[in-house]
């Protein structure tokens, strides 16, 4: 008799104690749909929760505005034999003479292979003395150098051309090929002939961003853009800084999906159904179809346009749902773009509570069955 009052007495401390642990929450991944409610306005809560629709899903549907300002857009080429500072121009010089000014003994040609333009834009040939070479083109330094050599030598006949040199340079950094500075030659006048000349991108075209600074002036655009949108093919300009760069955009995922993690960006645009499969898609075992949120702070003019109120001042907190079982739930997912440092959180099914509840009240008995079998 002693021996069964023991092992009732045991039974009932054991289901006491899970009880109490049950009353202060099972383990879970976050909260579930009636808790984030609470949370809203409504409640005195600080949160919009707002239910997605066609409607919704147009106006929160703001993705980056990346492109090229008209200053960028209006350049023309340059031209490419037009000699500046800092290039090197190419000499030859025939004289009609048997002993000429500048040629050896026995020679009728002097070569000047590496003539520098210094940093005011002159240059220094033997006879013709110091000559502006910068803003002109090599066919005009020809006629000027030979003006100045027919009064010393007779028809001389002269050839200049602009070698490669750093008159007219770019910088090329970040995700290409071959980072270097780069002179703007005829085959290379465009940003995107500049970009094959660096080897290439060395990042996923669908992320790569390319920045272009010029002087005090910068604007960004999509690598794929540049060839869909043939006017973002811009004229370069010496001294401009390329910038290629992968797309720096992230959204977390959390609650009842796959995995749970901070991921970035694949596309330009992410749809809240990519999101969901890019982690694994929903977790069949625990999640709830009708309870996936998307939370983040909306600007007060978006705010604005969702709610319809104009009283909206400042920026807000949304909780977007998106019911994935009604008839056109998987639409809306598919038309809402997640955006940059949103996070996306499936909420686990009522019933995976009651199957944990189950789990340890199971697992409870089974303790209380072992401590009375002890005591026996």
């Amino acid at each position: 008799m002693t021996l069964k009052i023991t092992r009732r007495s045991a039974l009932i401390g054991v289901l006491a104690s899970t009880s109490m642990l049950s009353a202060c929450g099972l383990p879970r991944s976050g909260p579930n749909k009636r808790e984030i409610f609470a949370g809203s306005v409504l409640q005195d809560g600080d949160a919009f929760i707002v239910t997605v629709n066609p409607r919704v899903a147009r106006a929160a549907a703001v993705t980056p505005a990346l492109g090229f300002t008209s200053a960028f857009l209006n350049a023309g080429l340059m031209g490419s034999d037009t000699i500046r500072p800092g290039d090197t121009l190419g000499l030859r010089i025939w004289e009609n003479v048997d002993d000429g000014l500048l040629a050896d003994s026995g020679q009728s040609v002097t070569l000047l292979d590496e003539v520098q333009v210094d940093g005011d834009g002159f240059i220094f040939v033997p006879y013709a003395g110091r000559l502006r070479a910068a803003g002109n083109t090599p066919e005009r330094m020809r006629q000027i150098i030979t003006e100045r050599l027919d009064a010393q030598t007779p028809d001389p006949q002269v050839i200049v051309s602009r070698l490669a040199g750093d008159g007219a340079t770019v910088s090329v950094v970040g995700g290409v090929g071959a980072q270097g500075i780069y002179p703007i030659e005829r085959p290379t006048r465009t940003l995107s002939a500049m970009l094959a000349r660096a080897g290439g991108i060395a990042v996923e075209a669908p992320i790569a961003q390319i920045t272009v600074s010029r002087g005090d002036h910068t604007a960004k655009i999509w690598f794929e853009d540049l060839y869909q949108n043939p006017k973002f093919d811009i004229a370069l300009r010496a001294g401009d800084r390329i910038l290629v760069e992968e797309d720096t955009r992230t959204f977390t995922a959390l609650g009842a999906t796959g995995a749970q993690s901070r991921v970035p960006f694949t596309s330009q645009t992410i749809s809240a159904i990519e999101a969901i499969a890019q982690v694994g898609g929903l977790s069949t075992n625990l999640a709830d179809p009708t309870g996936v949120f998307v939370f983040r702070n909306e600007p007060e003019e978006i705010a604005r346009e969702i709610l319809g109120r104009q009283d909206i001042v400042g920026t807000q907190r949304f909780a977007y749902v998106l019911n994935l079982t009604e008839p056109n739930g998987m639409f809306n997912a598919r038309d809402f773009a997640i955006r940059d440092e949103d996070t996306v959180y499936v909420t686990e099914a009522p019933y995976v509570q009651w199957q944990k509840t189950l789990s340890a009240l199971t697992g409870s008995l089974s303790s209380a069955s072992s401590i009375a079998s002890l005591t026996e």
